[in-house]
């Protein structure tokens, strides 16, 4: 990264910025219903993102949010968000004998069956994220027992259960990668025995490290994403604590950027469900107000 600083004035974008696999094929899967036409239906939000959502509802789709939301229909189609869903909303979503289109990220879907196998063992589920996020809410409802969620140090210290039961740990897959580890090391400091399965994606591992690299030589650092976007709010926590200047926007709009000339490197990076469209108006005007004070 030294680099960047000694080459002079530069606006540094993040490779792994914007759409991850995941959520590429959850949108795609999206547009090509659409293009088939009939009703289409998305499960909650597809992914985290308001202009995505809003070009999408301008098409027609339209999003649910309770299986109560489908009664009554007799044709269309409804897809599965890429956070996934629980067992239960899932099979009840399939009794209405409307088309169904599972959408569910690959990697989502791993901690789904973990969550399922390990719990029908008698072992103690527990995720580690935010218990309100529409994929933990999915993966506590694959698990045959109470899962308990923690997302705090606090939360880990408090956290109690039987000391002969074994507890299978698990993460929510845009968790923060070094805070994942300092809350499984706290359930193994309190004597409990764990069994550690760490979900958390490789693309967000990928995104939170080159993030924190380009933080740490950034005399600005720009997060794009939505705000209801977890693991966009992760990177700009990781962001700020590495440059003070952080700012989180959504679109180019959003970004209020007064330099005054000392400025070496502007950093850029974007949360997994962030369009490539929006990641280069943002540099594109970056580039501009860094280039003006050159």
């Amino acid at each position: 990264m030294k680099g960047i600083v000694e080459s002079g004035k530069k606006v540094v974008t993040a490779k792994s910025a914007g759409f991850c696999f995941g959520v590429k094929r959850a949108v795609d899967t999206v547009y090509e219903e659409v293009e088939k036409g009939g009703p289409i239906f998305t499960y909650g939000p597809v992914i985290h993102n308001e202009s995505v959502i809003s070009d999408l509802e301008k098409k027609g789709v339209r999003i649910i949010h309770s299986v109560e939301d489908l009664e009554g229909l007799k044709e269309g189609t409804v897809i599965l968000r890429s956070h996934g869903v629980s067992r239960q909303e899932e099979e009840a979503i399939r009794a209405t004998g409307l088309k169904v289109v599972d959408t569910t990220c690959p990697f989502v879907k791993r901690i789904h069956n973990t969550v399922a196998r390990e719990s029908e063992k008698g072992r103690q589920i527990v995720i580690i994220g935010a218990a309100d996020h529409p994929e933990v809410e999915g993966i506590r409802g694959w698990s045959q027992t109470p899962a308990a969620v923690i997302a705090t140090e606090e939360e880990a210290e408090n956290f109690s259960c039987p000391r002969d039961r074994e507890i299978c740990v698990v993460s929510q897959t845009t968790f923060n990668a070094i805070k994942f580890e300092k809350l499984v090391a706290i359930l193994r400091q309190n004597g409990y025995t764990i069994i550690c399965v760490n979900t958390i994606c490789n693309a967000t591992h990928e995104r939170q490290t080159e993030a924190q690299e380009i933080a740490a030589h950034a005399d600005i650092m720009i997060v794009i994403g939505g705000k209801t976007s977890s693991n966009s709010a992760k990177l700009y926590e990781i962001c700020r604590e590495r440059c003070p200047k952080t700012f989180f926007i959504q679109t180019r709009e959003d970004l209020d950027l007064e330099l005054d000339g000392t400025e070496k490197v502007i950093g850029i990076t974007a949360g997994a469900s962030t369009p490539k469209r929006i990641i280069e108006e943002v540099q594109s005007k970056c580039q501009n107000k860094l280039l003006n004070k050159c």
